[in-house]
């Protein structure tokens, strides 16, 4: 049997990173030029280090049935990746740190367009002496603008989180309008992308810090509001549906 060297080749359809891990990737990259550590902690969790020790009240409806997953009458799949925050500032008490997690949540959300049972979230934390808000904006300026590869305007609303103080909601001025208005914005110019704020005081005390010579911030968004601001992706669904045709999409990321 002769063999024909010069017949073309087969075509093989090559793979490619599922648009998660793309995004997950830049952050990870972004925040290492920061000089974050990537931590991981554990999904399964218990009240005290998913709320107790967040500063979240016994009456907050967080704590309900109806919107955390509980496997017994105190371990639950993490609501937030703010566990982390807990479980590494214990460890380290009056101590400078920075570091940063990603991982899975899980809230009772029923899936629709925006909200999805589980889904990825960002936690970014930085603790030491004379931290303030101008860390923080510095930081969200830097990770967002190398994100989205072009410089946005952020604001920052007044809001309330239990374990933050201030609270803020931030927003950045609408990519597709340039902050003139239109659907994605709804006619405000402004598109809300993640919660932040200078930790709580009482969160620093749980973890053994002393307040008087330490603070910190921190703060944390969901990648697929990233990944859905950045592509304009209309449906979260669409990013677990397997579709090849819309994952393909991400081929060249």
């Amino acid at each position: 049997m002769n063999l024909d060297i010069f017949l073309p080749a087969k075509n093989f359809n090559s793979g490619n990173l599922h648009p998660i891990s793309i995004v997950s990737q830049k952050i990870m990259h972004i925040l290492r030029l920061l000089s974050y550590q990537q931590v991981d902690v554990t999904e399964i969790e218990n009240e005290d280090y998913n709320f107790n020790y967040l500063n979240i009240p016994y009456d907050h409806p967080a704590r309900n049935k109806q919107d955390t997953f509980y496997l017994d009458k105190n371990l639950l799949l993490r609501t937030h990746t703010s566990n982390t925050q807990i479980r590494i500032l214990e460890k380290f008490p009056n101590c400078e740190i920075k570091f940063f997690s990603i991982g899975k949540v899980y809230r009772r959300d029923e899936d629709d367009a925006t909200h999805i049972h589980q889904f990825n979230q960002l936690e970014v934390v930085a603790v030491g002496q004379k931290i303030s808000l101008v860390n923080l904006k510095n930081t969200l300026e830097f990770l967002l603008t190398e994100f989205f590869e072009k410089k946005h305007l952020i604001r920052f609303r007044s809001s309330y989180f239990p374990f933050t103080e201030p609270s803020f909601e931030v927003d950045i001025c609408c990519f597709k309008c340039e902050g003139k208005g239109c659907l994605i914005c709804k006619k405000t110019g402004w598109v809300e992308i993640l919660g932040a704020g200078l930790i709580h005081p009482q969160v620093l005390i749980n973890c053994k810090y002393d307040i008087n010579n330490f603070s910190g911030f921190a703060f944390g968004i969901g990648l697929e509001r990233l990944l859905m601001i950045k592509y304009g992706i209309n449906d979260i669904r669409d990013i677990y549906n397997n579709n090849l045709y819309f994952l393909n999409q991400f081929a060249y990321e």
